[in-house]
C-alpha cells in the first residue's frame, strides 16, 4: 500500500491545497497556466509544501510531455539524453514538454550549464525545485531565464483541510471510526511540511484497534510520534526554518542562539558542509566590511569541515558560528552589488570611457583607446583623480561605508581621496 502522502497527491490543480497567492483565480501563475503558456521557473520552498506535485499538475493541465530528473542521481549525460527525447516529442504547435529537476540546487555549474541551451531555445520548459535560495544555488544565466516563484509554508486553515480531507476520502481511512479533538500538536509537528503532516497522521491511525473509535487528541500525538515539538527532519532535507533561525541569529550578534540553532542541525543529521556553506554565507553578507576576517575563518572552517568530518566539525563549525556572531555586522558590499546589478539592468551597457579601454591594435590608438589614462602608482599616494565610470553615470554611488570602526576608516580614506564627488 502506497503511504498516505501519495495517496492523498492531488489529481487536479483545483484538489491543490494552499500556495493561493500563486495559484488562486487571479494569481500570475494560475493565469499562466490557463493561458497555457507558462515560463520556465524555479519553485523556491521549504520541503512538503508541493513543488513537485504542481510540477506535476502544470504539465497534465497543459497536456505536454513530463520529464523528471532528481539532482542527487542525475549527471550530464543523463540530461543530455533526456533533453535528446524531448526534443523528440516537441511539436511546433504545442508547448514545450517539461523538464523537471528536484533539488536543483545540488546540480553543479556544468550540469546547470547543459541546461542553458535547451531552456534558451524552448525545446524544454524547465521547471526546478529546491529548498535553498536559487541566487546563491542557481547560476545567473540559467537564473535570468527562469521565473522564481516563492511556495510558503502550508497555512494552519490548510493543513486542517488536507487532514479533514485525508479522514473523508482516502479508501484506507474514510471508513474507520476515527474523530480529531486536537489538531495542535500534528500541526506543530509538521511545521508546515504536508507530506510530514499525512505521515504523522498516518503514524496515528496505525495505533486503532480493530472495531474501536480512535480519537486524535495532542497527548496521543505526541506520546506516539515520541518526539518533541521542536522536530528535526532526519531524512537529509534542509530544515528550513532551523537554518533561517541559525542565520538570523548570527545576524543579530547573539551567539548563544546561534550556537543553539547549531546544535539542532547537527543533532538532527543536517550536512554539514551545507552548515559551513551557511556560514561562509554569513560572513560575506553579514559581516562584511565591517571585519573582512570573518570571511577568512569562515573559508577556513569549511576546508576543515570537509577534511574532519563529525564529530570532530563540531568545533571548527563552532568556532566559525561564535566569531560571526561577536563580529560587528556591515551588509555594505553586499547592498552595493545589488545596487549596482540593478543600475545595469536599468541603464543597459554603458559605452566604456575611452581612457579605460584596453588599446591593443593600432587601429584602437588611433581611435585614442587608452588616451590620457593616467597610472595611478606615478602620482602621489598612488592616486590621481579621474573618471571611472561612464559619462552618464558620473558621481553615482553605489557603495556606502556603515557605522563600525573598519568602514568609517574607509570612509575617511574615500573622503580625503575624492573630497566631494561621491558624497562621503
Amino acid at each position: 500500500m502506497p503511504p498516505l502522502a501519495e495517496r492523498m497527491r492531488p489529481r487536479t490543480l483545483d484538489e491543490y491545497i494552499g500556495q493561493q497567492h500563486l495559484l488562486g483565480p487571479k494569481a500570475v501563475l494560475r493565469q499562466a497556466i490557463d493561458a497555457q503558456r507558462i515560463p520556465s521557473m524555479i519553485l523556491w520552498g521549504p520541503p512538503g509544501v508541493g513543488k513537485t506535485t504542481l510540477a506535476t499538475l502544470i504539465s497534465q493541465s497543459l497536456k505536454v510531455p513530463f520529464f523528471s530528473l532528481s539532482a542527487i542521481n542525475s549527471g550530464v549525460k543523463d540530461i543530455r539524453e533526456t533533453i535528446e527525447s524531448a526534443s523528440k516529442q516537441r511539436f511546433f504547435s504545442s508547448a514545450s514538454p517539461i523538464l523537471f529537476i528536484d533539488e536543483i540546487h545540488r546540480f553543479s555549474k556544468s550540469q546547470q550549464d547543459s541546461l542553458l541551451g535547451a531552456v534558451e531555445r524552448g525545446i524544454v520548459t524547465l521547471i526546478g525545485a529546491t529548498t535553498e535560495n536559487p541566487s546563491f544555488e542557481v547560476i545567473p544565466a540559467l537564473l535570468s531565464r527562469c521565473q522564481v516563484y516563492v511556495l510558503k509554508s502550508i497555512e494552519k486553515e490548510d493543513l486542517i483541510q488536507m487532514i479533514d480531507r485525508a479522514l473523508a476520502q482516502d479508501e484506507y481511512l474514510k471508513d474507520r471510526d476515527i474523530r480529531v479533538e486536537e489538531y495542535e500538536a500534528m500541526l506543530q509537528l509538521s511545521g508546515g511540511d504536508g507530506r510530514k503532516l499525512y505521515n504523522i497522521l498516518e503514524l496515528i491511525t496505525n495505533y486503532q484497534r480493530a472495531g474501536e473509535p480512535l480519537v486524535i487528541t495532542n497527548e496521543l500525538v505526541f506520546e506516539k510520534v515520541q518526539q518533541n515539538i521542536a522536530l528535526y527532519d532526519k531524512g537529509g532535507e534542509a530544515h528550513y526554518d532551523i537554518a533561517s533561525a541559525f542565520i538570523k541569529s548570527i545576524r543579530g550578534s547573539d551567539p548563544n542562539a546561534a550556537i543553539y540553532y547549531l546544535a539542532r542541525m547537527l543533532d538532527g543529521g543536517e550536512d554539514i558542509e551545507f552548515i559551513a556553506r551557511r556560514i561562509l554565507i554569513s560572513a560575506a553578507e553579514d559581516v562584511g566590511l565591517a571585519n573582512p576576517n570573518a570571511l577568512l575563518l569562515a573559508e577556513s572552517c569549511f576546508q576543515a569541515v570537509k577534511v574532519l568530518g563529525m564529530p570532530e566539525a563540531r568545533i571548527p563549525l563552532a568556532e566559525a558560528t561564535i566569531y560571526l556572531a561577536t563580529s560587528p555586522k556591515s551588509n555594505s558590499a553586499y547592498a552595493a552589488i545589488n545596487q549596482a546589478l540593478e543600475l545595469v539592468q536599468k541603464t543597459g551597457a554603458q559605452p566604456i570611457p575611452l581612457h579605460l579601454r584596453n588599446a591593443p591594435t593600432k587601429l584602437m590608438k588611433e581611435l585614442n583607446y587608452g588616451k590620457n589614462y593616467q597610472y595611478a602608482h606615478q602620482f602621489k599616494n598612488n592616486f590621481v583623480e579621474q573618471e571611472f565610470l561612464p559619462e552618464s553615470l558620473t558621481g553615482t554611488k553605489l557603495f556606502d561605508p556603515q557605522e563600525n570602526g573598519a568602514e568609517e576608516k574607509i570612509r575617511e580614506r574615500l573622503r580625503a581621496l575624492w573630497q566631494e564627488k561621491y558624497g562621503y
